[in-house]
């Protein structure tokens, strides 16, 4: 069986709460966690809501990662979602981490799209191409 992607389910606990409720500096930290990754950037939005919490999604050629924070708990609940081989949903995981100051970190890794490919040959992903098996 070969996956389509990589999903990463993080919970950051302990963080900095001050950084978890500032909007321009969460956008930064996905995007720049992004980067670090060498990971497409196709988009970004964020929504402050009032009177704390931070909600946003950078879309990448590769998906995609979604965030959503709650400062008054010091938590931030992370998606990171990749697909293809490119680039290293673990690099963004532990950027956030550096960047949210997060002392405790709990993650769990999915494959996504399982499908079974002839032997010897494996699924490709193209950004903003079809999928195919070569």
């Amino acid at each position: 069986m070969e996956a389509l992607g990589r999903q990463i389910l993080v919970e950051f606990y302990d963080c900095d709460g001050s950084k978890l409720n500032d909007v321009s500096y969460v956008e930064t930290s996905l995007i720049q966690a992004a980067k670090a990754s060498r990971a497409t950037l196709i988009s970004h939005n964020f929504h402050k809501f009032s009177p704390y919490g931070i909600s946003g999604v950078v879309v990448i050629a590769e998906s995609h990662i979604a965030i959503h924070t709650w400062p008054e708990y010091n938590y931030a609940a992370v998606d990171i979602f990749t697909c293809g081989d490119t680039i290293d949903p673990w690099v963004i995981q532990e950027y956030l981490k550096e960047s949210f100051d997060s002392k405790n970190v709990s993650s769990m890794e999915m494959k996504r799209g399982m499908f079974k490919v002839p032997e010897g040959q494996k699924l490709l992903f193209k950004p903003n191409q079809e999928y195919q098996t070569n």
